[in-house]
Parts: structure tokens; C-alpha cells; sequence
């Protein structure tokens, strides 16, 4: 699973991304201080399985803190997007296509309007960050529009000639951006658009389902960044009202960033996405550093919550993608061979099975399954149980 966190230039891409993984990447209020996209891991937050049996796990990959397990997952932050990025302005071709794989966008907005939509300083509140996102919207329309046209009139009229649907050859053209038959089949059928003549399509209609398919293959989320500031505060209400089609949550990259620096230092006690933080000794920081802590406890977490970066990654994960988090375990050996209680926590899709859980350990695993058991129910269930969220899965094989 790879999550792109997209936006244009000096929204605060790259300090959301260092936020998050706290990796070495450029920052700067300029527009293409990224040029190379940073790949790196974030990690989302759930209850860990250790609450429930009384347990203290000890993660192969990723942490757990007071029974709140982080679950490593691949990031990928882009360079900034320009108007006219699908016509290759602005290195767009490129940046887009670093996108194919991303399962899932973070739309990094700047809700004070303090950039215009080429990410150059202008006076604060006087850009509307709706139209950054529609600009996305767009952008990403177009780019998938020039995929789909550019063999259309061949593969269209050779699915014609050979009666072939033309679900299945839309669905190979795009494979790389995750689509799939059934859902490009759905698409078409949404529509109502010609399933067996796709030469017959207008070009409103071929844009409608370029349109639709990106929606499909590229969920997006909004992060409202800058909402500290006076006018990110007023944007982001309007932001909400104005797309209801989105999750559009209350961002502030720099204070997550800067709690983090400070939690690394040992200055304070504070884990990603809580809703406060405490000092350990107000004597050993300067007095500028106590007013910068004082303003992201009052300007952001007091109004919010929380920075909001953490809960975007999460929602992102869980709202957007549905996916659970399902531990590995036995009902007599919560520990692998090493003796670490817990160490696993894979996130599986909506209505994954018992059997797809084996398959995802190992392939030998499950092509010989037996039966699995729940472990905190202590049932065993068959190889179509669905799975929820926060499963303990033991699983019985012939290997």
C-alpha cells in the first residue's frame, strides 16, 4: 500500500511528509524545493491486541505505546503540482506519474491562502483554497483523460470488431493505476455508457469516465493545513460545507513537526495524534520555546484536538480505505519463536476472510489451510469468516 501526499508548491507537503516520518527532505517557501519524490514510513494508530490479554507486545516492525500500536505504512511525497501539470508544465509528467501507484491521496492544502496556485507568497487570505482543490481535481481528470485517449479509437474499435468487452481492455490500460474489470465494468454500467460499442462514446462521456475513474483509483483526502493561522481557521469551515464529498480535517504540519523534535529531544512527553502533552522541566527550555509550545497547545490542539496530521494518515487508512488491522496469535502462544508477544499487525482489506489473512502471512500457509481460530472469542471459524478490526487470528495448517 503507497499513499502519495500531493499538492501544489509550498503548502506544506514536505513538512506534513517530515512530520510524519521525521526524514531529512527540503523545506522551503518556494515553489519545486522538492523535485525527486521522498518515499518514506509513517505510521497509523490503533489499539494494540496486548490491552486485551493484559500483555506487553514487542512489534517486529513499527512501536507501541500504552497500548497504541503504530503500524508502519509507505509514504510518498511528490513535488508540487502546477496549473497545466498533465501538459508536462512544471515537470507535471513526471510528478503524475510517481502518483500511479498510491493508493490513496493526501491532498495538502494551504487554508490560509497565503500561496497563489503557483505556491509564490501572496498576501494572506487573499487565495481561495478551494480552488487548489479543484485545480487537483482537474489536473488529475485531464491526466487520466490523455491516458485514455491517446489508443482509444484502436482498442475501442478492436473490442468492437471482436466482440469483446470493453471493460477488459480499459481495465489492462489502466491496471497500473489500480483498476480493476469489475470496477471498471461498474463504472460504465453507473453511467450508463455502451458496454458493447465504446466507440459510440462521446467525448463528454469519455471525460465523465475518466473522471470517475480517478475517483475510484485515487481516493483522495483534504489536510487543511495552516490552520493556525486566522484565515486557515475560517477556511476550513468553509472548506467543510463547501465539499461534503470529502473528508477535510484541521492540519497544522509545523506543530506536529515541531512536538515531535521536541518529544525526540526529551523536552516533552507526546505521542503522535494525542490531544495533549506535558513538559518534563519547564526550567531547562528558553522562554521562546515555552511561548512556541504555549501557541500550539491554545491556536491548535485546544481548538481541534490535535495537530490533526496523525488522524489525517489514519483516516486516510481507515475512513478512505477501510482497512483493518488484524494480529497473528494462538490461544496457548501469543509470542513468535524469538519470544515476541504480539510482533505482528497487518492491515488487510474491507471483508478480507480467515483465508486471505493465511495467504497474506505466507502462501504455504494458506494453500494449507485447515481452519483458523479467534482467539479472543476462543472459536474457531471457517475460511470465509470475515475478519474485524482488532482480530487475534490463529491459524491451523497442514504446514
Amino acid at each position: 500500500m503507497l499513499i502519495g501526499i500531493v499538492g501544489k508548491p509550498s503548502c506544506g507537503k514536505s513538512t506534513f511528509f517530515k512530520a510524519l516520518t521525521l526524514a531529512e527532505v527540503a523545506i522551503a517557501s518556494y515553489p519545486f524545493t522538492t523535485i525527486k519524490p521522498n518515499r518514506g514510513v509513517g505510521y497509523v494508530r490503533v489499539n494494540c491486541a496486548d490491552r486485551f490479554f493484559g500483555v506487553q507486545c514487542n512489534p517486529r516492525e513499527g512501536y507501541c505505546l500504552n497500548g497504541e500500536r503504530f503500524v508502519p505504512v509507505e509514504l510518498l511525497d511528490v513535488a508540487g503540482l502546477v496549473p497545466g501539470a498533465h501538459e508536462g508544465k512544471g515537470l507535471g509528467n513526471q510528478f503524475l506519474d510517481d502518483l500511479r501507484q498510491a493508493h490513496v491521496l493526501i491532498h495538502i492544502i494551504d487554508a490560509s491562502g497565503s500561496t497563489n496556485e503557483s505556491g509564490e507568497p501572496v498576501p494572506a487570505g487573499s487565495h481561495d483554497p478551494a480552488r487548489d482543490i479543484r485545480f487537483l481535481e482537474n489536473e488529475l481528470d485531464l491526466w487520466y483523460l490523455s491516458i485514455l485517449k491517446k489508443p482509444w479509437e484502436k482498442f475501442s474499435r478492436q473490442a468492437f470488431v471482436e466482440k469483446k468487452k470493453v471493460n477488459i481492455a480499459i481495465a489492462r490500460q489502466f491496471s497500473g493505476l489500480n483498476a480493476t474489470e469489475s470496477m471498471v465494468a461498474g463504472i460504465i454500467d453507473a453511467l450508463k455508457l455502451d458496454s458493447e460499442n465504446a466507440t459510440r462514446w462521446s467525448g463528454d462521456e469519455l471525460q465523465g469516465f475518466a473522471t470517475e475513474l480517478r475517483r475510484r483509483t485515487k481516493p483522495m483526502i483534504i489536510a487543511a493545513n495552516k490552520v493556525d493561522a486566522p484565515a486557515g481557521r475560517d477556511n476550513f469551515e468553509r472548506l467543510r460545507q463547501m465539499f461534503p464529498e470529502y473528508k477535510v480535517i484541521p492540519c497544522s504540519a509545523e506543530s506536529e513537526l515541531a512536538l515531535k523534535e521536541a518529544a525526540k529531544k526529551g523536552m516533552i512527553e507526546y505521542a503522535s495524534g494525542n490531544s495533549s502533552f506535558s513538559i518534563r522541566d519547564e526550567s531547562l527550555l528558553s522562554q521562546q520555546q515555552l511561548n512556541g509550545l504555549s501557541f500550539i497547545k491554545e491556536s491548535v490542539i485546544d481548538k481541534y484536538g490535535s495537530t490533526g496530521v496523525q488522524e489525517t494518515l489514519n483516516r486516510a487508512v481507515f475512513d478512505v480505505l477501510k482497512l483493518i488491522a488484524v494480529f497473528p496469535g494462538g490461544l496457548n502462544k501469543l509470542s513468535d519463536q524469538y519470544g515476541r508477544v504480539l510482533p505482528d499487525c497487518f492491515l488487510m482489506p474491507p471483508n478480507s476472510t480467515s483465508l486471505d489473512f493465511a495467504f497474506r502471512i505466507h502462501s504455504d500457509i494458506g494453500n494449507s489451510f485447515i481452519r483458523a481460530i479467534d482467539v479472543k472469542k476462543r472459536l474457531a471459524v471457517g475460511r470465509e469468516h470475515i475478519l474485524s478490526s482488532g482480530d487475534v487470528i490463529e491459524i491451523v495448517s497442514a504446514k
